[in-house]
């Protein structure tokens, strides 16, 4: 595997996280990946943790997925145990059984039921798991995991990534102070719906498991859901939200829709949008991060549409790269996303720039400032669609695509 240079959108150092009361993580190297890389991940948690997940809705999911999504149905969780460098999909009923003997191991370490243990897998696709490594490791690794430790943690379920993700914030519920923190792996295959992408998040507020899965589920949509590299949903997303209840007693939660969660829902979602951002500013080969955002849709849904279109179109992406201001591109993205636009109002931004009205070129438009815009890291990219009234809008985040994305992804698995 040829791991690239760091990202130039890497961060200057790991930043500093809360410590999350009920909360202990650990990393280890168990042997999957070569020359003793760390590899395997977990988190232990208190018994009055709850847990909210989102998956992939790949038809070819991994044996992980659907072991979470049956083991989060019932709010609790005592460990999350995560593996990189194999991800243990399309390996047939092995691979079944290897989850659960991961789950079963962690659980006898824990003195609990394998169903509150969550098991996440990332890497190459279509390998058997080296399971006797992973089993051997684990009981040591539960035992030894500490408070904070979520470098070591986050280091380990690296694949492509040039380097660790982390985000973290202080809410209020009802004044009293609560803290969030989280980690993120992703770099490659990546696209809404998840992508290749795992992400843990987790609060030591006390809020139960159908508040949280609102409260995942909302943040999602802004943040994991509105991110891609190259178009490709992964066999393996997973984002799991987990509140350990341990931490400074505040007023009794019952529902997402709880005006004192007003603050927490904000940093929660500036969380898990933070994190997103260090994907695809890590996304494989990259040189340039976009932002693109469309308004005047005819609804929400429709304005992420045409986002989507533009951000996973490789002759956008390409340009963007090749510092072309092509912007006829961006032209041919939004008429291909199946979404009504009115072409003589359509308006093409970038950089700040108005290119378009009435369907063609201002008469005043000059490329000059563009083709500036085009040479720094950061592109923006603004769409309006043109619908009289409409006011659907979204805001997505990609990458450009070069040579490096087809040298890493040509050389994975050598």
């Amino acid at each position: 595997m040829i791991m690239a240079d760091i990202s130039p959108f890497a961060p200057k150092r790991f930043p500093r996280l809360p410590k999350i009361a009920g909360l202990r993580l650990g990393g280890v190297a168990c042997g999957i990946k070569a020359n003793m890389r760390s590899d395997l991940m977990v988190c232990v948690l208190d018994p009055s943790a709850r847990v909210a997940g989102m998956f992939t809705r790949s038809a070819t999911a991994g044996p992980t997925v659907r072991w979470c999504r049956d083991a989060v149905r019932d709010g609790a969780v005592r460990a999350i145990v995560v593996n990189s460098g194999n991800a243990n999909v399309f390996t047939g009923r092995a691979g079944a059984r290897d989850v659960a003997a991961t789950a079963v191991t962690a659980a006898r370490a824990l003195g609990c039921g394998p169903g509150e243990i969550m098991v996440s897998s990332t890497g190459v696709i279509g390998e058997r798991l080296p399971i006797s490594k992973l089993t051997a490791a684990l009981p040591g690794l539960v035992a030894a995991a500490e408070a904070g430790a979520w470098q070591a943690a986050a280091e380990a379920i690296r694949t492509t990534d040039t380097f660790p993700k982390a985000a973290g914030a202080r809410a209020r519920i009802g004044g009293v102070a609560v803290n969030i923190a989280g980690i993120a792996k992703g770099s490659g295959m990546i696209a809404p719906d998840m992508a290749t992408m795992l992400a843990y998040v987790f609060t030591d507020a006390k809020i139960p498991a159908p508040a949280l899965r609102v409260l995942l589920a909302e943040a999602c949509q802004a943040s994991f859901n509105a991110i891609t590299v190259d178009g490709d949903t992964s066999t393996s997303d997973t984002v799991l939200l987990v509140a350990t209840g341990a931490g400074r007693g505040h007023r009794r939660i019952t529902r997402a829709g709880d005006p004192a969660l007003a603050d927490f829902r904000a940093k929660l979602g500036a969380v898990m949008t933070d994190l997103a951002h260090q994907i695809v500013g890590d996304g494989e080969g990259l040189s340039k991060f976009i932002t693109i955002t469309v308004t005047g849709a005819a609804s929400d849904r429709a304005a992420k549409a045409i986002a989507l279109s533009v951000a996973n179109s490789p002759l956008v992406k390409t340009a963007v790269a090749g510092e072309d201001a092509n912007w006829g591109r961006i032209v041919m993205a939004v008429g291909k996303a199946g979404e009504r636009v009115d072409p003589q109002r359509l308006a093409i931004k970038l950089g700040g720039v108005r290119i378009t009205e009435r369907g063609a070129a201002r008469p005043s438009y000059r490329e000059a400032p563009v083709a500036r815009h085009m040479k720094g890291r950061r592109i923006r990219i603004d769409i309006g669609a043109g619908i009289k009234g409409a006011r659907g809008r979204a805001t997505v985040w990609t990458c450009d695509l070069t040579h490096g994305y087809i040298s890493i992804n040509a050389d994975y698995r050598s």
